[in-house]
Order: structure tokens, then sequence, then C-alpha cells
């Protein structure tokens, strides 16, 4: 990867989804782009004067290599610094043929180029300073994003509000750092530059700060990945027939017989723009069968790791085993972190009953936390009051606010909250200066890590190898 830093070498590669299709891009960056693509670029059978070139202009033509056409192509090149990479840049739009494409990448190649690495493009731009670190990762978000709300996320980070919010911070710690550490010039002298009473208070405002953007990071994942709804519940209470219904398809295998989900399966769903990761459970039953015994292991498991739960109730056995299977399943969600949603299923055979039932529940377990709803999987009833319950069971933040989705800077926040609680506990026993020091700047490398400001070569090298080749 030292041909990324030094950016010495042209590189290319196809920009657009691999296959076929109406037309496709490949993109070109390095210092002889311009002049490889203008030796293979015509325009009314003459050669193309580059000196004459437009920055940022579609040109129409032809791409000719030995005499021989390829294809009639849009070109527009890009000159340094005001491209995507920092450099010399050029793409070149094709038709969509996986034969022209592949042809186009060899002559490119036979003229001076290299195919380009995974990510190669990116990290050029982050070398070349165009963006942060944590930019650069938010436009491999911004590409895999399913949902409105994971776009929206991604965007905000791409603009910058993120490590705007990691700048600020750093630059406050980095001047109390810069003043304590004169301190240690003048040892001496026994004399204090950093105020202990402004210190402790810069520290408690940036600890508050960085433990908010750490905590977000649970709903900034689940929307970047779905947000996990498990749906749980004793055996035949109509979870295999919730998740088809609201799939739309037969996804899950439906039966009278008891225990006939063994195992968990998993389905995603956009929702009014957000994203759902639906997840159906083996019932809940005690059992001697080993393979459902380890199903509703499993169960108990995707239970803990949900921001949603589901739990189906069956509306034709007794109230009385309702809401003993309600308060089973409360027992077993964390309310404080986890939103439970009680669905009494099969209200299709009650005829006027459903709303009674879900006054009296809601009563005995006196709980507002819990949103309870009547519904019939089979027939589709009730599904709008789930998604309306689904909606406002995550508190989504607001548009432009900042979310982490990324597990490198969670873990990154984590050291640099455990850092900046270390040199509180200092300011309180009043340890000497020097090691109050240290520990402010272990917490300055961490947050510099996830903007790129103190990193190596190794991380950039892991980070940009999950981006597809052509970004």
């Amino acid at each position: 990867m030292q041909t990324n830093i030094l950016n010495t070498d042209t590189i290319c590669a196809i920009a657009t989804p691999h296959g076929m299709g109406a037309i496709a891009v490949v993109r070109v960056s390095g210092p002889e782009a311009i002049s490889i693509v203008s030796q293979l670029f015509t325009q009314n059978d003459l050669a193309f004067d580059k000196s004459k070139i437009v920055a940022n202009k579609a040109y129409y033509g032809h791409i000719v290599d030995h005499g021989e056409l390829l294809d009639e192509v849009l070109v527009t090149f890009f000159t340094a610094p005001h491209s995507f990479t920092g450099e010399d840049s050029a793409e070149i739009s094709v038709h969509g043929s996986v034969f022209i494409q592949q042809k186009l990448l060899q002559v490119l190649i036979a003229h001076g180029c290299r195919m380009a690495e995974a990510g190669e493009f990116t990290r050029r731009a982050f070398v070349n300073r165009k963006f942060d670190l944590a930019q650069a990762e938010a436009i491999a978000d911004l590409i895999s994003s399913e949902s409105e709300a994971a776009h929206r996320i991604a965007i905000n980070q791409l603009k910058g509000g993120f490590s705007k919010e990691l700048q600020m911070m750093r630059s406050k710690l980095l001047e109390m750092t810069s003043l304590m550490e004169l301190e240690l010039d003048f040892s001496e002298e026994d004399v204090e530059f950093a105020d202990r009473s402004q210190l402790k208070a810069l520290l408690q405002e940036t600890l508050t700060h960085v433990d908010k953007l750490k905590d977000s990071f649970r709903l900034g994942n689940a929307i970047k990945n779905g947000i996990p709804v498990a749906i749980v519940g004793q055996t035949n209470t109509g979870k295999s027939t919730l998740l088809n219904a609201l799939l739309g398809e037969d996804r899950a295998i439906v039966s009278d017989i008891a225990g006939t989900t063994r195992d968990t399966i998993e389905e995603t769903l956009n929702i009014n723009g957000i994203l759902y990761r639906f997840i159906d459970t083996a019932g809940l039953r005690n059992t001697d069968e080993t393979i459902e015994k380890i199903g509703i292991e499993r169960s108990y498991k995707k239970i803990a790791e949900a921001n949603v739960i589901i739990g189906m109730l069956d509306a034709t056995t007794s109230y009385e085993s309702m809401l003993s299977s309600a308060k089973d399943i409360r027992s077993k969600v964390d309310l404080s972190n986890q939103q439970l949603i009680l669905s009494i299923n099969k209200v299709d055979t009650l005829a006027d009953q459903g709303e009674a039932l879900l006054g009296d529940l809601r009563l005995d377990l006196n709980n507002d936390d819990i949103m309870v709803i009547c519904l019939s999987a089979k027939h589709g009833f009730g599904l709008n009051d789930l998604y309306n319950a689904l909606k406002h069971s995550q508190p989504l933040a607001a548009p432009n606010a900042t979310l982490v989705t990324n597990i490198r800077h969670y873990e990154a926040l984590l050291h640099a909250s455990e850092s900046l609680k270390q040199v509180q506990q200092g300011l309180e026993i009043n340890i000497p200066t020097d090691l109050i020091s240290q520990d402010l700047r272990q917490a300055l490398h961490f947050l510099g890590s996830i903007t790129g400001e103190i990193t190596t070569d190794e991380v950039l090298g892991t980070i940009f190898s999950r981006f597809c080749i052509g970004k």
C-alpha cells in the first residue's frame, strides 16, 4: 500500500456496480490521468487537444486504441486539486457491456495505468486532505445505506458534523494539555499555568459530550444495520405468521404443531424510511427436545440483543394465561434500554372483546413504558397499529443530530472516556502534573484517531480495504 501514500501511480477502476447495465463509469486518477485518457480520446476522428480542456466539463467522443474503435463515450476531466482524489482525474462513461468495461481497463493499463486497490481512490482523497478519516468512512456508509435514516446519518457525517464536534473537544483539551506541560518546564518555581477549577469544568463538559456520543452508538448502529426487533412468545402464538404478514410473503413455516420454529429467522423491512431487522424466534416453553432447547436459548439471546421486543400473546387462551405470558416476557426485557410491544394476536376470534382485553392488560401490567396492541396476523388486522407502535418505540435523533454508527469510533470514544475519568480522579487526589498530562494526551490520541489526525498505515489499510474497488 506504499504507492497509495506516495500517489505516484495513475490508477483506474470501474466506479459503477459490476455487471451489465445501460452505462458504466471508469475512473482514472493520478499524475498521468489526463494525458493517458487524452491519448485514447478522439472527437470527430481527430485527436483530442488536452491543452484546451475545461475542467468539470463533459466531452462527447470516442475511445480509440491503435486505430480500433472501442466505444462512443462521455469523458469528464478534473484537474488537481479540484477532484474527488485531489489529483488530476478523468471519468469515462461507456456503454454497460461487460466486454467494453474490461477492454477499456486493459487499454488503460497498457498505456500506463494500474488497477486501483480497494478503497484507493478514497484513501488518496484522505491523504490529499479532501476530507478526514471519519468523513471517508461516511462515504462507505452512504454507499451502503438502505434507509432514509441511515442515509441522513451518513450525510451528516460526510458534511463533517461529527468531525467538528471532535475537533472542538480536542482543541480545548490540547490547550489545557499544553499549559500543564508548560508547568513541567517550570516545576522548580511551583507555578500553575492551568487553572485546576477551570480544568475540572472543562473535563466534565468534554466527558459528558464524549459519553453522549459513545452512548449514541446503540441507536446509530441499529439504524445503520437495521433496528433489531425480536418477535417472541410461547409456541403457536402466531410469531411466524406475523413475520410473514409483515414481509408479505411466506418466509417462515407456519404450523399448528408446537415448536415448528427451531432457530431464529431474520429479515429486514423498510418502514417509513427506517430499516427494521425482524427476528422470528423459537417458541418459549419447557421442553426436553434437544434441538428445540437450543432454539429457545437462542431466543433468549436475541431478546437481550434487540432494541424492540414484540411479545406475542394468544387471545384464544385464558386471560390468566395471557397475563402470565406477558409478565414472563416483561421479566426478560430491560425496559430502561429496550422497548416492549405486547401484541394480543388472533383477536379475530374474539368478536368485540379485544378492546376490553387491552384495557385489562394495561391495568394489570401497570407500566406506561409498555405498549399493548391488538392484531390478527393471519388476516392482517392491526398491522398499522403495530407500525405506529414501532415508529414510536425508538427515540430517533433530530435530523442533524450526530449518531455514532462505526464500531471503531465507538471503541475510540470508550477509551477516551476512560482516560478523561482517569484525569478527573487524578485531579481529585492531586497526583503529579506529569501523570495527569499523560492521561490527557491519551484522551487526545483516541479522539484524534477517529478523524485520522493520529493513525498508522496499518489502520488505514484495514479501513480502506473494506471499500469497493472503484471507490
